[in-house]
């Protein structure tokens, strides 16, 4: 399967510095305005407190981002942000950010069930999935809204694959998840025997990609084996369920020696959809193609006659558990996006001119 990506050689402007972490021509259109009022641009490496590193022509500074704090939490600096910061100072601080390509978001853990940014302009959203647990595919499809949402192209990894006992096994393993994943890319990867590297390297060479999975997924070993050094910190899994401890606790962006840039993320226990609708379709794109051989257009897929999606589910040709997992996506979608704009409306500023009784 060829992957859509841009490349980062493609869009550079050499010689710039910052072309290893993706600067291109557009990043510094965006930024002239900036660049004549003598401010600096760069890309947020870290964040931690109210505070960010920032990678720059000059190097690497801490910056304060006190002036870039909405009460939108989708609105503040992330990792992977291009940034504007002033050229001195102390502290220095972040004036804003340029426009964002794309922005990995899940909802929080909250009552509120606001969104949190993960990670902004990024290329792929690489799922990590661990092969040394019983598959979760309801969570590999939870993952893919979030990603095809974010406007990135979502990539699965099965990682330890050394741990599958047989090569039969494993082919049945990766076919479900492939199934789970129309028009994604399924790569098994091995970093303890070092294989199926080389061809996730050469996806992540184009472009920004963020690391994703749960923790034990192995993230942090394949961030090392891409780095080629053993830069993050790697614990071993728990022998009672296979899970692993929180190793990474911040967001990183990492330049890979074979190109690209990479962010590591610390290990999601909680992956839920913020207003996902259109990614919950890609995931599900047999559904909703099934969906428009129904009778109704309104067609719940429930007991309706004449319903294409049922009739596929009796015919064995869509698996069951897709349509339940499906439905609940989309419940939990519809729910957030109420409770959002619920808030919305809340918010607003209500009228200075009531109306007198008797009116």
């Amino acid at each position: 399967m060829s992957f859509s990506s841009r490349s980062v050689s493609s869009r550079s402007v050499s010689p710039h510095p910052l072309a290893p972490y993706g600067w291109d021509q557009a990043w510094a259109d965006e930024f002239a305005p900036y660049d004549a009022e003598g401010l600096v641009a760069g890309r947020v490496v870290r964040v931690d407190r109210g505070q960010c590193d920032v990678v720059t022509a000059d190097g690497v500074m801490r910056a304060d981002t006190a002036f870039v704090t909405p009460r939108d939490p989708l609105r503040v600096v992330c990792t992977g942000d291009w940034v504007v910061v002033e050229p001195a100072g102390n502290p220095r601080y972040v004036r804003t950010y340029l426009p964002r390509r794309t922005a990995f978001v899940r909802s929080t853990s909250s009552k509120r069930s606001e969104g949190q940014i993960l990670a902004a302009n990024v290329d792929h959203a690489v799922v990590a999935v661990s092969l040394a647990l019983e598959l979760d595919l309801g969570r590999v499809e939870r993952f893919l809204a979030l990603a095809w949402e974010s406007g990135a192209q979502p990539v699965v990894v099965l990682t330890k694959a050394d741990l599958v006992p047989d090569a039969v096994t494993l082919a049945h393993l990766v076919q479900d998840v492939e199934t789970t994943a129309p028009g994604v890319p399924v790569l098994t990867v091995s970093a303890a025997l070092g294989e199926g590297l080389d061809v996730l390297a050469a996806v992540v060479s184009g472009g920004t990609s963020v690391l994703l999975g749960q923790s034990g997924a192995g993230k942090s070993t394949l961030a090392n084996a891409l780095l080629g050094e053993d830069v993050m910190e790697v614990r071993a899994a728990r022998d009672v369920d296979g899970k692993g401890r929180h190793t990474t606790t911040t967001r990183n962006l990492l330049v890979l020696p074979g190109g690209g840039v990479l962010i590591d993320t610390p290990g999601l226990r909680g992956v839920g959809l913020f207003d996902a609708g259109s990614g919950v379709g890609q995931v599900f794109s047999e559904i909703e193609e099934l969906a428009g051989g129904c009778r109704f257009d309104d067609c719940a897929h429930v007991a309706e006659p004449g319903c294409a999606v049922l009739d596929a589910v009796e015919s064995g040709v869509l698996p069951e558990r897709r349509l339940d997992s499906y439905r609940k996506l989309l419940r939990e979608n519809e729910r957030i996006v109420a409770k959002t704009d619920a808030r919305a409306r809340a918010s607003r500023p209500r009228s200075r001119h009531r109306r007198r009784k008797g009116r």
